[in-house]
């Protein structure tokens, strides 16, 4: 059974209910893979998954909490209710054969719902390790792969003695939520810790020694249920004001480093048995340093810094997530030359009209109704092809 917002717009034939990540042999029995999705959020992220399934003939049911959610504009069944509706929850699952989701912050017990009735992919375990910084980090640690030093801090009294222990510069961070520099702040010479505790809501957080970085760098890969992983190229990111600016493909490091970039991506997708896209963000250290690669967070999903693939590879990270999820063999990636990707912050996106004019520009629009400072409205990639 379809949600509201999907009544008197028709309804996709039933297909039989999958118990599993559905695996088609070879040849496929026909000529669509026969899979519904269910996609949790309504974001841009979600509107790509949709658009990517679309383009392998797999329907689409996106269930948001906002009527205006982007995601909804692409496809024919959407569910627009509370991540709390339990009832609404469960027709959404009846709909379709896997679920999956564009942004972590879920509640658990929506979570749980879900699982009972469908597989949810990523699985649980992948979704709560990174929902919490404290528990990702202490998970990253445990793979003996590098981060930034970092504490506990659960009340003022923690954060004094962190700060005691980890030093100045570092930054306070929520535990839970928070992305773009939000739910964070910043502990330098003179910083009144008392104000750093309200800025963060005194909610449970985490304190992160300043890692004195070169650059900035990513990993976006898929990794199916079998345990095959296909990378993209390692990404060089430049952040404003929190935000990601500019994704530049390839990243400006050696290729030693970039191969240890990979090895990193594939140890977090084994120790979490992650199914689907994820991305590893890293801070690339100089030259002189030991090991180059400090790991910085984990997004289990697909990455902002990702969505150069749309344009400038064979195969783009949603439709990797989507067959990944679905139990289709992954693509091969292969980027197509050197790429920029750009993000349009919210009134940067007004320039549409020249940038759909510019030669080798492809501009995307996320269909949002209203552009706010610090809101991602859109992207613009610029390919130099190797040929």
């Amino acid at each position: 059974m379809a949600g509201a917002a999907d009544r008197g717009r028709g309804r996709a034939a039933r297909l039989p209910r999958m118990s599993g990540p559905v695996m088609f042999p070879q040849p496929a029995p026909s000529a669509s893979p026969g899979v519904r999705l269910g996609i949790l959020g309504g974001g841009q992220l979600g509107r790509m998954l949709a658009l990517a399934a679309a383009r392998l003939g797999i329907p689409c049911h996106v269930y948001a909490d906002r009527a205006d959610s982007p995601a909804f504009e692409v496809v024919r069944h959407a569910t627009c209710a509370d991540y709390a509706d339990e009832t609404a929850l469960a027709r959404f699952a009846e709909s379709v054969d896997v679920v999956t989701y564009e942004f972590e912050n879920i509640p658990d017990a929506a979570v749980a719902l879900l699982e009972r009735l469908r597989p949810v992919l990523p699985g649980a375990r992948a979704l709560a390790t990174t929902q919490d910084r404290l528990s990702e980090k202490r998970f990253v640690r445990g793979l003996d792969l590098a981060t930034a030093d970092f504490a506990e801090v659960s009340s003022r009294a923690d954060l004094e003695a962190a700060v005691g222990a980890i030093g100045r510069p570092a930054i306070l961070k929520t535990r839970r939520l928070g992305y773009d520099g939000k739910g964070q702040a910043a502990i330098r010479e003179g910083t009144d810790l008392d104000a750093a505790w309200r800025a963060v809501g005194e909610a449970p957080s985490i304190l992160e020694a300043f890692v004195p970085f070169e650059r900035e760098a990513s990993v976006v890969a898929a990794r199916g249920a079998d345990g095959t992983v296909r990378p993209f190229d390692l990404t060089e990111n430049v952040h404003r004001d929190h935000i990601l600016h500019t994704s530049t493909v390839p990243a400006d490091v050696p290729a030693a480093v970039a191969g240890e970039a990979m090895a990193i991506a594939a140890a977090i997708g084994a120790g979490l048995d992650f199914v689907g896209v994820f991305a590893v963000e890293l801070f690339v250290l100089p030259q002189a340093a030991g090991s180059r690669l400090v790991v910085n967070e984990i997004a289990p999903r697909v990455h902002n810094s990702g969505h150069w693939t749309l344009d400038g590879c064979t195969v783009s990270q949603f439709e990797q997530h989507v067959r990944a999820v679905c139990g289709l063999p992954l693509a091969t990636p292969r980027r197509l030359g050197r790429v920029v990707m750009t993000n349009l912050i919210g009134a940067e996106a007004e320039r549409w009209p020249e940038l759909l004019a510019e030669p080798g520009a492809a501009l995307h629009l996320y269909g949002k109704a209203e552009a706010r400072p610090g809101r991602k409205m859109g992207h613009v990639t610029r390919l130099e092809p190797f040929f």
